[in-house]
């Protein structure tokens, strides 16, 4: 079964063919039955595939498939073929599982929709794209995959494009990624001319090699990343993932926790050779991860819609990856990867349970007292807050924890207290959501008389998420418990960078220690605001109205993009419109069928369809030509 891992990514590319050709007539029952099946059987390739290559051991070649020739020009080479290592093992099983839970939970969530084949059908084609990313055997076909899951995010971010908020935030994702993506394919295009093999073997090993020096590889290696902060909503193409909540919540889940987002991350760590040639890139890694991580935590305190706090919760989480891959732990940040896929995968379902429960409310000041209405909901949520928070034991605590480890380890302070800060912001701001939410006496449309849990559809989803949240931290447990308790760092060696520890077990012991405080921290300090003081966000919020108004308004980024780029834009296309469309190019069409009329109209003139003028005529053009003959 392993040998026919090539068909991972193609068995729901072909579910997604046929929902899209014949879905509109296929009854729904068959419709959920087909897209769900073809991402369990990719699930359950990508299974045998992970324990092929555990049974071979570390050293065993990872499995290859070419299925045809592609391109050929010149010495350039790049067939159309799969590759499924370690790092794709762990990927695929990531998206096809989160993705598997996902299109269960969307059975339920989407019942009543009346485009539900066409929902199946974008979610088939985004694992399909997604798959493709992460089984690809070289950066070109990759980079097929990186443009589908940029598509498949407009298509469903768009879905209900009936609706104007949700159309506007399909088209800001589609053309935010453009930006990345421009920069993306410059990059691609230097690497490829320098090293001239697309495979990621040979890129990784052109440094050494020197086909690539460290001006290019930097230069190479920015370009690149730049495409990964608009795939991974970083600072400062992050803009479109908050307006992404537009569409259904279970797109919302699978583009944050499983697919879209954690392309860059993916990305970064394929490329790790690349990266680790450049100290100015891997730098420029590590502090855009660590500032957006602060920066999105600190916007994430105040949003009262349940699913943005969410939305720049990833972005935050997503810095924190980043930042692991920019001091060289890139085992770390799949790590975080890993664990974030079940436990953002959870919050996001867990608040499609609340708002499907409420009728669509999405504001966390309308809820309150849901705790006992919600029983399956509530502490599903709350598992996946513990785990995003840090709490000790769970595994967003172990992640976390490996990433600052490393930073610290490497001599990168402000980095570490950057990550530090944010696990705070993380822990206080999750918290707040709980309070809010699930205790308190219920508000407006929580006090509904209808609230109801789940149907079982969407609630077993969030029970095995809830059982992955608390418990996936154990495969890779901190170092000081023994080199081999790291199970997933362990697995990767080898396969992507990864920095080893050089800290005794006191100072390990000492950083874990922080770790957890500052998640507790955060906790406290969110029961005192929303649980001891219900007052007090309002008192503070008085108390500093600037600081208030400038993270209610998201620092002003968009309206400066607006701004600064935006408008400028549109103004430059109205002047070119008014200036060269339609004076100089309407004007020559203009003027070419002014012309054309009034040769028309003078011909018009001797076409009198009297017999006596065109025999007159006729007489004329005899005497003229024998005239001419005669001289």
């Amino acid at each position: 079964m392993a040998e026919a891992f090539w068909l991972i990514p193609l068995i729901p590319g072909a579910g997604a063919l046929v929902l899209l050709l014949f879905g509109s007539r296929m009854p729904r029952r068959w419709v959920s039955w087909q897209s769900t099946l073809a991402v369990l059987a990719s699930f359950v390739l990508s299974a045998a595939g992970f324990a092929r290559l555990v049974r071979a051991g570390p050293d065993a070649p990872a499995l290859a498939k070419t299925l045809l020739p592609w391109i050929a020009s010149g010495s350039f080479v790049a067939e159309f073929a799969f590759s499924f290592d370690r790092l794709s093992a762990v990927m695929a099983l990531v998206v096809t599982g989160v993705g598997l839970l996902i299109h269960v939970y969307s059975v339920g969530y989407m019942a009543g929709d009346k485009a539900y084949a066409r929902y199946f059908a974008y979610l088939n084609l985004f694992m399909f794209f997604m798959l493709v990313l992460v089984t690809a055997s070289d950066i070109v076909l990759m980079f097929i995959g990186w443009e589908g899951v940029g598509l498949c995010s407009y298509l469903l971010i768009g879905f209900w494009f009936d609706r104007p908020a949700a159309a506007k935030a399909g088209l800001k994702a589609f053309v935010v990624n453009r930006v990345g993506d421009a920069a993306f394919i410059v990059g691609l295009l230097f690497l490829l001319t320098a090293v001239g093999d697309p495979s990621f073997a040979a890129i990784n090993a052109a440094p050494a090699a020197g086909l690539v020096g460290p001006g290019l590889a930097t230069l190479a290696a920015v370009l690149l990343f730049v495409g990964a902060t608009g795939k991974s909503a970083q600072i400062p193409l992050y803009v479109w993932l908050p307006d992404a909540m537009e569409g259904p919540t279970p797109v919302s889940a699978l583009i944050h926790a499983a697919t879209m987002v954690t392309a860059g991350v993916y990305m970064v760590s394929r490329l790790g050779g690349l990266f680790a040639a450049s100290p100015a890139a891997s730098a420029v890694v590590a502090w855009t991860g660590g500032l957006t991580a602060v920066f999105a935590a600190t916007v994430a305190l105040v949003q009262t819609d349940i699913k943005r706090v969410l939305a720049y919760s990833t972005i935050s989480q997503i810095g924190y990856m980043f930042l692991g891959c920019g001091v060289g732990a890139c085992a770390a940040g799949m790590f975080h990867l890993f664990t974030h896929a079940f436990f953002k995968s959870l919050l996001f379902l867990a608040a499609g349970s609340v708002i499907h429960a409420l009728g669509g409310e999405q504001d966390m000041r309308r809820m309150g007292g849901l705790r006992k209405r919600l029983p399956v909901t509530f502490p599903a949520f709350l598992v996946g807050a513990m785990a995003i928070a840090g709490v000790p034991f769970l595994s967003g605590f172990f992640s976390k924890d490996a990433i600052l480890t490393s930073a610290f380890a490497g001599g990168h302070y402000v980095l570490y207290g950057l990550g530090l800060a944010g696990a705070v912001l993380t822990a206080f701001y999750v918290f707040r959501m709980v309070f809010l939410t699930f205790y308190g006496e219920p508000r407006a449309a929580g006090a509904h008389p209808r609230v109801r849990e789940s149907p079982p559809v969407m609630t077993v989803p969030l029970v095995i998420l809830a059982a992955l949240s608390a418990l996936a931290g154990l495969a890779g447990l901190p170092v000081l418990l023994g080199g081999r308790a790291d199970l997933f760092g362990r697995f990767l060696e080898g396969v992507v960078v990864r920095t080893a520890h050089r800290l005794a077990a006191s100072s390990e012991v000492l950083l874990i220690l922080a770790a957890a405080a500052s998640a507790l921290a955060g906790i406290y300090l969110a029961f005192v605001f929303y649980r001891g003081s219900p007052a007090l966000p309002a008192r503070s919020a008085a108390r500093f109205p600037r600081l208030y108004r400038l993270l209610t308004g998201k620092y002003y980024v968009d309206e400066a993009y607006e701004a600064a780029i935006v408008r400028p834009l549109v103004r430059g296309a109205e002047l070119v419109y008014r200036r060269f469309d339609l004076e100089v190019v309407d004007g020559a069409l203009n003027a070419s069928a002014a012309a054309a009329r009034g040769a028309g109209q003078g011909l018009n003139t001797v076409q009198s369809g009297l017999l006596r003028d065109y025999a007159l005529a006729f007489l004329l053009g005899v005497v003229i030509f024998l005239g001419a003959l005669l001289l």
